[in-house]
């Protein structure tokens, strides 16, 4: 065989249909970025717009702040059905990364704005709403959750514990900014929940290694928020836990 003829061995269509199959992925890559960064932005401004809960006391947030945070997770809804529509039309695991950092986000923005009141949770003045399943994230982004039949974009069990972990880091800062506010019974509350859940987390049999990261870090926020009630205790800011006298109000 002369230096200058084809080999055998090598079929020379394979560079030629392996550079179309690179273009493709690329170009797909490409289309679900300009998605992403969307929803990021819209998202970005949301949380934005909730980071003003840390200078108002709870008794007094406004809801109009909730209502334009529902706006804003209205075009997110609008803005996430483009991006289902265009990655169900390609396998799921292989492009998730692209957009599981972001929903993570989202899911926190939905979870935390129902958490104080708004995306129609039942609340009172001074008092927080409920948090939100997956079942309501669901309903809410009108998106499907853990889905496992079929080859869709969908939010993942992952993605939500994930922003759990999210909440739970808000509020022990919150915990803290409530205190500066002079609100120690959102301080209590919020202590109350932390540690509420994360005694749920120590349920799940967790086997993804970076959410379990951010799951045993949740321990770290229970212990700020302990602290923080047990130094209102101590000066008499609030009540014992378990004594129904609780209150606000520096008692002496």
């Amino acid at each position: 065989m002369s230096s200058g003829s084809p080999s055998r061995l090598l079929d020379p269509a394979i560079f030629p249909d392996l550079k179309d199959k690179i273009e493709q992925e690329t170009q797909v890559k490409d289309a679900l970025t300009q998605i992403v960064q969307k929803l990021e932005a819209t998202n970005s401004y949301a949380q934005g717009l909730l980071s003003r809960i840390h200078a108002t006391p709870a008794n007094i947030v406004n809801p109009g702040l909730l209502a334009e945070v529902e706006l804003e997770v209205k075009k997110e809804i609008e803005i996430i059905k483009e991006l289902s529509d265009y990655a169900s039309q390609h396998p799921y695991y292989k492009y998730n990364q692209k957009w599981s950092w972001t929903m993570n986000h989202v899911l926190f923005t939905v979870i935390l704005c129902g958490f104080l009141g708004g995306m129609a949770t039942e609340t009172k003045p001074g008092e927080f709403g409920r948090l939100l399943t997956p079942d309501d994230i669901s309903e809410i982004l009108q998106v499907p959750v853990n889905v496992k039949d079929r080859d869709v974009f969908h939010i993942t069990i992952e993605e939500y514990l994930t922003a759990l972990t999210m909440l739970c880091d808000e509020l022990s800062r919150l915990a803290t900014n409530s205190v500066t506010l002079k609100d120690f019974d959102q301080a209590v509350q919020i202590q109350s929940f932390v540690k509420e859940l994360f005694g749920g987390f120590l349920l799940l049999n967790l086997k993804n290694d970076p959410l379990r990261k951010r799951v045993d870090g949740v321990k770290y926020a229970v212990k700020k928020t302990e602290e923080i009630v047990y130094d209102l205790t101590v000066r008499k800011l609030v009540a014992p836990p378990g004594d129904a006298s609780s209150s606000g109000e520096m008692v002496g």
